[in-house]
């Protein structure tokens, strides 16, 4: 199975639905970056705290994890941020260029329309 749900689409089945709805995905995607950040900021301050004030103790080595897990969690959210949004760029590429599909039917009306005055 891909890892790219966009993928199932073809190129004619984007429609202004499906756009806006990219549009949200992207904003969907940059908010959960924001709450990883938040998350592994919050981990390593917790534990810097810990480590500053506390002398002894299992909570001075809780403050020894949550700083390296703070770290792991800022950078798993910035890849997984980095991923979805490469999946997100490829479904919008393979989307087609509204403007030439508009000159595409612009054209062939005129066509039909010649081939009607002709005859």
């Amino acid at each position: 199975m891909s890892d790219n749900p966009y993928e199932r689409f073809e190129k004619s089945d984007l429609i202004l639905r499906d756009e806006l709805a990219i549009d949200r995905t992207i904003l969907s995607n940059e908010r959960t970056l924001l709450a990883y950040v938040r998350a592994s900021l919050t981990l390593v301050i917790v534990g810097l705290t810990f480590l500053h004030f506390i002398e002894k103790g299992s909570l001075r080595i809780a403050g020894m994890i949550f700083i390296p897990l703070g770290i792991l969690t800022g950078l798993y959210g910035w890849l997984r941020f980095l991923r979805m949004k490469r999946m997100i760029q490829s479904a919008r590429q393979n989307r087609p260029d509204s403007q030439r599909e508009k000159n595409r039917k612009q054209e062939s009306r005129a066509e039909r329309g010649k081939a009607g005055d002709g005859s």
